[in-house]
């Protein structure tokens, strides 16, 4: 399937469908740095087969999306040291900024209101959407996200660390090699997924695109963004959130807590999920998104 562009505020965005366009629409935000082709295709087609219209996008900054053209890249340890100290902090945009591009898409594509599905910084943008443009959201599902509360438990330090280095660009080999250790670092450990496979997934993602620049931005947004737990009291959409007990970047207690916040949202933790979309993981995570929207629209007609 090849790519398509459409402008969302603003901004040349690419994008993909699944899917009958009569169907109702799924649109899928995706996490930190993480391109389009990072939502499996099994798991695109296989909502699509459950009778929707599936989008996926390039966030802006990543894959083939435009990218945001500034003189001087964000200084993550200025921006963490401001935020300690509740100074403000100027970065390129924040996540309020790329909710807007994702509600760009469905203007773009002609829709009133979608079924949103985010995973990781995904799931903070589809928070914002649900919470701010509530005509919009059909019903959210959160992945593997978190509200931005400072006290939960973080990442180990070695994570972090890895997540904050600059990936070697003068060598193919160098990138794919830090990006198996990055990947592994965060997986499924009830999900494994074969070395080969994962390899072609890097290289798929490497030959697509190329902007380290844009993963740094995207950092700089998240913690720019802070704490949303005001914001997602707000949401009235009926709300499903998923979370891993394994998640090594986001702990379980993040989804947790988002659940918490949300009134009436469903929580969903599955035992061996990490931080990724493994092919084991597919069918579970179609089932559970299929049967929350399927709810939600029975409770519609029921009312």
């Amino acid at each position: 399937m090849s790519e398509q562009y459409l402008t969302a505020n603003g901004l040349k965005l690419a994008y993909e469908e699944f899917g009958n366009q009569a169907h109702p629409p799924i649109i899928l935000v995706m996490g930190l740095g993480s391109q389009l082709v990072h939502w499996p295709l099994e798991f695109c087609k296989n909502l699509a087969a459950q009778g929707y219209r599936v989008i996926r996008f390039d966030n802006r900054d990543i894959g083939l999306s435009e990218k945001i053209d500034t003189q001087e890249e964000p200084s993550i340890p200025s921006i963490m040291l401001r935020k300690a100290l509740r100074l403000p902090v100027s970065v390129p945009y924040d996540l309020h900024d790329m909710a807007l591009d994702s509600i760009g898409v469905l203007d773009a594509l002609e829709i009133d209101a979608a079924h949103w599905v985010g995973v990781s910084m995904g799931g903070m943008i589809s928070q914002i959407v649900a919470a701010q443009h509530p005509a919009r959201c059909l019903s959210l599902t959160s992945i593997m996200s978190t509200t931005g509360n400072p006290k939960l438990p973080q990442a180990s330090l070695k994570i972090r660390a890895q997540l904050l280095k600059r990936p070697p660009a003068n060598s193919d080999q160098a990138y794919l090699d830090h990006m198996m250790t990055t990947r592994k670092m965060i997986a499924s450990p009830g999900f494994p997924i074969s070395d080969d496979e994962l390899k072609q997934r890097i290289e798929m993602s490497y030959k697509r695109s190329f902007y380290p620049r844009g993963y740094r931005n995207q950092v700089a947004a998240i913690m720019a963004t802070g704490d949303r737990r005001k914001l997602l009291k707000k949401i009235i959409t009926p709300t499903l959130v998923i979370h891993g007990h394994d998640d090594p970047l986001v702990p379980v207690e993040g989804g947790i807590d988002t659940a918490r916040h949300i009134k009436h949202a469903n929580l969903h933790l599955i035992k061996g999920m990490g931080h990724d979309l493994p092919p084991g993981l597919c069918e579970l995570l179609v089932e559970q998104v299929h049967a929350h929207i399927e709810r939600t629209t029975s409770n519609i007609k029921a009312a």
